[in-house]
């Protein structure tokens, strides 16, 4: 495990031994306050823990009091180049900074903003990226490398920490996944800062999630990643829910259903595809801390599935449902999602 020093954003506890924490990021226009707010408070009753906002602008300074009356969670203000409107977003409430101090101006800026940000007990994210390196570090290494990436980070803490401020939390993202991993392992030999994890520009639902995964996953595996966000091409909520599914498939989650469910094969003598689908989806929002299995045959059932807390598996004429390999009972196939349904409300009751 990576041990990290530990930063608060807000109320929220980063490093340290912390829980890692899910963020994401607003894609409203800026200019829109009321589809913002609204947007906040969709990700945040769908289980954000941290929430990025972009200001370009003065005028968008206004949204970090609009969406922090509205909702509890950390706001972190998104800064390029213009120290004017960190030292804006401070005074507006801003939990967090996200910019890189090397691209703020000279000495002065960097200091009054550290300066700012120390009085308020307000940490600075360094937001390293691949495909932004500075032109020096490029010249060294030709390419973006893991070292390069190491380099421009620790150049832009070397510049808050001359001016004495260290509640700062590191992220070394790519697009590339092998450039990504390597990296943060990398910086995580370096440094004890807080890292934030992520592959960026991953790209759409579809292999941005598979790319997020991949990158993502291998870090906590790895015992490396403090807060993290999936960066999709798509909604906001479905980073919030690619990376709470992340945090369960290695053993991270924050309890609620953990579905299992087996390919189909020349045994299955059940819609296999579409039952789990059905099961996925009525127990999405279940605050159960269990396994379900969905199996499409007995072979898969109390068998190889006998570990789960409760499960059903198809048979030609009828299924079962099972619990910790034990059979409850057997039911026509039509009946085998209800009679699951029924069980996990019991134990809802009972909870």
């Amino acid at each position: 495990m990576h041990v990290t020093k530990q930063v608060k954003v807000g109320k929220l506890v980063m490093g340290g031994g912390a829980a890692p924490s899910i963020q994401s990021m607003l894609n409203v226009p800026s200019g829109d306050i009321a589809g913002n707010v609204a947007q906040a408070e969709a990700l945040e009753a769908a289980g954000c823990d941290i929430l990025r906002v972009a200001v370009p602008d003065r005028e968008s300074v206004g949204l970090i009091a609009a969406i922090k009356a509205k909702t509890a969670m950390p706001l972190v203000a998104d800064i390029h180049f213009d120290h004017r409107l960190a030292l804006e977003a401070v005074a507006a409430g801003a939990d967090k900074i996200r910019l890189n101090p090397g691209n703020i101006g000279g000495d002065d800026r960097v200091k009054a903003v550290a300066s700012a940000c120390k009085a308020a007990g307000v940490p600075i994210r360094i937001g390293v990226n691949g495909g932004s390196l500075e032109k020096s570090i490029l010249a060294k290494y030709g390419h973006p490398t893991p070292q390069a990436l190491v380099d421009s980070a620790l150049y832009h803490a070397r510049l808050l920490e001359k001016f004495d401020f260290d509640d700062i939390v590191l992220s070394l993202k790519a697009s590339s996944v092998p450039l990504t991993v390597e990296s943060y392992r990398l910086m995580a030999r370096h440094t004890c800062y807080p890292l934030h994890i992520g592959v960026t520009e991953a790209g759409t639902s579809r292999m941005g999630l598979i790319k997020s995964a991949a990158g993502i996953g291998s870090l906590l595996l790895d015992g490396i990643g403090d807060t993290l966000r999936v960066s999709l091409t798509a909604s906001p909520l479905e980073e919030i829910q690619a990376a709470k599914d992340i945090l369960t498939a290695v053993g991270r989650g924050r309890g609620g259903v953990r579905l299992v469910s087996c390919p189909t094969c020349g045994r299955t003598r059940i819609d296999i595809i579409g039952l789990a689908k059905q099961v996925e989806e009525a127990l999405t929002g279940c605050k159960l801390d269990i396994t379900v299995a969905v199996m499409g045959c007995a072979v898969n059932g109390p068998g190889e599935a006998r570990e789960a807390d409760l499960g059903i598996a198809g048979g030609d004429d009828c299924g079962i449902l099972f619990a910790k390999g034990e059979i409850l009972g057997k039911y026509p196939q039509e009946k085998l999602l209800e009679a699951l349904l029924e069980q996990i409300r019991l134990l809802e009751r009972e909870a």
